[in-house]
């Protein structure tokens, strides 16, 4: 399953914090199954089973292929066990796991994207999404789409409309300015629009 080796490896870092400790002789007599700390790393291997779903499906949607997607899974549950073994002040839940893997898949698009800009006009804004039916049809489709683009474009709509982040913030979280993330968008925007059927948004 994915994302299983993020989850063993959490625990084993887990275990090896909390309750490595022995007597002065060298024995087992410091072991107390309690870890460091709060019980943050405790909530969070619990929460481990219902969030993997959720955390893999945020991947899957955003990545060219599975592999990818479950390597990030696991990169996110480690990072959240060391945010939780360091004290996060953040309540442990699956919002706030979605929120370190949005920071692990714009660091692996940092590794990847190139940083070329063109200057841009305006960008126009998306109209607004259909209610019901024609929604879910048009959401299916668009996942569709988003997979088959090149991955800086794919990482860029997805945070933009799938994410709800600004412009701004899509900018910090790919290391990229503004004006060259705007660019960026209209070129992703287009890519999206040649491959949707009959043209449509972004």
């Amino acid at each position: 399953m994915a994302g299983r080796g993020g989850r063993d490896q959490a625990r084993r870092n887990h275990s090896g914090k909390g309750r490595r400790s022995s007597g002065r002789n060298g024995d087992d007599e410091g072991v107390s199954g309690e870890p460091d700390g709060d019980d943050a790393p405790r909530t969070l291997l619990a929460l481990y089973d219902d969030a993997l779903p959720t955390v893999y499906g945020y991947f899957v949607r955003r990545c060219p292929d599975r592999g990818t997607a479950e390597d990030l899974t696991s990169e996110t549950f480690l990072a959240a066990m060391d945010a939780a073994r360091r004290g996060t002040s953040a309540p442990i839940s699956v919002p706030w796991l979605i929120g370190v893997a949005r920071h692990k898949l714009a660091d692996h698009y940092r590794r990847r994207h190139d940083r070329h800009a063109v200057p841009v006009g305006e960008v126009p804004e998306p109209g607004e999404p259909v209610d019901g039916w024609e929604a879910e049809l048009d959401r299916i489709v668009a996942e569709s789409v988003l997979a088959k683009l090149a991955e800086q474009h794919r990482t860029v709509l997805a945070l933009r409309y799938l994410d709800g982040c600004s412009v701004p913030e899509c900018a910090e979280l790919i290391g990229r300015t503004v004006h060259a993330t705007e660019a960026l968008l209209v070129r992703a925007r287009r890519a999206f629009r040649s491959h949707y059927p009959e043209g449509g948004t972004p």
